[in-house]
């Protein structure tokens, strides 16, 4: 009998057991005769940390189905008022691999990257910081569950900010705008909220880095998202970059999409439609689009055959929007199990393709690296990560006419939306630096900060007056933000590196798949640009990188005729 998703058995770990279980073997591992002994002594220590990480996303994707859901509501509230003592737990595991008396062994058995992950573990945790860490968390929860809460009435129904994308992406413009109009409303009767949430966020975050002898929360933030080798200093030059090659294309495209449906302006809520007859939607329902992903992948390869035969034997999707799931997609690992798991929110848009494939990315990745015999290699590190999910949104190219009536359209559109996301996604980093760098801002500072940020990269963009947006808010919507800080970046170089993989698939789809295959094998056993350069791709660091590749997709686009979309 197959084992499905909902079959997995949960339950609450016992986090104070598990740590007086690691402290034993850390002990013995510190007075250890070998390091065959410590190695071990390392599996032991995995053990713990794997099942409380199984036990961890079981209850997060559980309690994010159904925020409703009173039993593991409870459960996600306890990892989070008790993260701290997780992150006790593997700086304490970190601490001990660095300070072994059989390094160099273990460095050569397990590779260095391990060892720098674990640097940027100790450095970026202390006891001090134990109860900010979980305020924290706490906080960041508090802000998914403002999200979820959102019902919105509009066209006679109640619906969720999931639900409104339809509407807001609607080809008549009095609709988008209503619909817009209608999701502000809700946004700006939460607008202190969200400025509140956010203020506690950014301080709680200033407080941790200022105790762990930081001067700010920046280089902690970046410790947080295990970059390694690369730095503040390379992040600012490659924003420079975005601002000189990539707006500029942007911005043709914004110009092209405002003639194409027929506006003399384009307003913020004109954004989402790309075609005067509206966007190219899916053909089939949910269950048909996880049927055809069943062929599409079949077909693509024999590994991501076999992945997505898995993944629906054991029901490891829910993709379905519904009153009091919470807002977005995510893939996770259910460690156990060795099961991904897939959470989205159709919403019969373009975008539930887009998800299916992006998602998918990651899940194959982790599927492809599950037998790595350390834990902290199932994942790259996440700008990495994202080369995997945003390649694959690439790869699926030729079986687009599975799920759409007009497979050109949707292609032109998924690949004109990629280029006109990094602007907005350096726009995200360089307001986190902005925030991070001065964090007495108030929140009437910080929205203007926002709006001047955004008519650098976002020149176009034009709210119509409507309110709270026109004051610089758009960034209340930006999960990240509040949950993830500086993680956003990663998913533009990540999208670099993608279109490099699009170039050469359509030059030479075996190579490339060939390499994209090596790169998910290779899972997080390196860091970043060592990834890309074993998946033989130029770093978007790199002089000419964002140039280059700018140069091939504008010339690309300017041979389609959207005109006869």
């Amino acid at each position: 009998m197959t084992t499905t998703f909902k079959d997995f058995e949960y339950q609450r770990p016992d986090l104070n057991a598990a740590r007086e279980k690691a402290d034993q073997l850390l002990n013995q591992f510190k007075h250890a005769a070998s390091a065959e002994d410590q190695i071990q002594l390392i599996d032991e220590l995995n053990h713990i940390r794997r099942e409380i990480d199984t036990y961890s996303n079981i209850a997060y994707i559980r309690a994010s189905i159904d925020t409703n859901d009173a039993f593991y509501s409870d459960e996600r509230d306890y990892f989070d008022a008790n993260g701290a003592k997780i992150v006790a737990l593997e700086a304490a595991y970190f601490e001990a691999l660095l300070n072994s008396q059989f390094r160099e062994e273990l460095e050569a058995h397990y590779g260095q990257q391990l060892f720098d992950l674990a640097a940027n573990v100790v450095n970026s945790y202390s006891e001090e910081v134990e109860e900010l860490i979980n305020q924290e968390n706490k906080l960041s929860s508090d802000y998914s569950k403002l999200i979820a809460s959102a019902l919105i009435e509009f066209d006679g129904q109640e619906l969720t900010l999931t639900q409104m994308s339809p509407y807001t992406q609607s080809p008549d413009r009095e609709t988008r705008i209503e619909a817009t109009k209608a999701v502000q409303s809700f946004m700006g009767k939460h607008l202190a909220d969200f400025d509140e949430l956010y203020d506690q966020l950014v301080k709680v975050r200033h407080d941790i880095a200022v105790k762990l002898g930081f001067d700010n929360f920046i280089e902690l933030g970046y410790m947080r998202m295990q970059r390694i080798d690369y730095n503040q200093e390379m992040v600012r030059d490659y924003r420079r970059s975005v601002e000189e090659f990539v707006v500029p294309v942007a911005t043709k495209l914004y110009q092209q999409q405002a003639e194409r449906i027929g506006v003399d302006k384009l307003n913020f809520y004109d954004e989402s439609v790309m075609f005067l007859n509206g966007n190219e939607n899916p053909k089939d329902d949910a269950e048909v689009i996880l049927e055809n992903g069943r062929k599409m992948y079949s077909e693509l390869s024999p590994e991501t055959d076999e992945f997505y035969q898995y993944m629906m034997e054991h029901e490891l999707f829910d993709v379905l929007a519904k009153k009091g799931k919470e807002a977005g997609g995510y893939c996770t690992y259910i460690d156990r199990y060795r099961a991904p798991f897939i959470f989205a929110n159709f919403n019969t848009t373009d975008h539930d393709i887009t998800v299916l494939t992006h998602e998918a990315g990651h899940a194959f990745q982790v599927y492809s690296s599950r037998d790595l015999t350390v834990p902290d290699y199932l994942w790259p590190t996440h700008e990495a990560c994202e080369i995997h999910s945003m390649s694959m949104e690439f790869f699926t190219y030729p079986w687009m006419d599975l799920f759409f009536q007009n497979a050109d359209k949707f292609k032109y559109k998924h690949l004109t939306d990629a280029i006109q996301f990094l602007p907005y996604g350096v726009a995200v980093d360089e307001f986190q630096h902005g925030v991070y760098e001065n964090p007495e801002m108030t929140p009437a500072e910080r929205r203007s900060l926002w709006k001047t940020i955004e008519e650098k990269y976002l020149p176009h963009r034009d709210y119509d007056g409507i309110m709270p947006l026109a004051e610089g808010s758009l960034w209340h919507r930006q999960n990240h933000i509040f949950s993830s800080p500086f993680y956003y970046i990663d998913y533009t170089l990540a999208q670099v590196c993608a279109f490099q993989f699009f170039k050469r698939s359509r030059e030479d789809f075996a190579s490339a798949w060939q390499d994209y295959l090596h790169l998910c094998q290779l899972g997080g056993s390196l860091p970043f640009n060592t990834l890309v350069k074993e998946a033989h791709l130029a770093s978007p660091f790199g002089t000419g990188t964002l140039k280059d590749i700018m140069i091939y997709l504008e010339n690309y686009i300017d041979q389609i005729d959207a005109s006869k979309f």
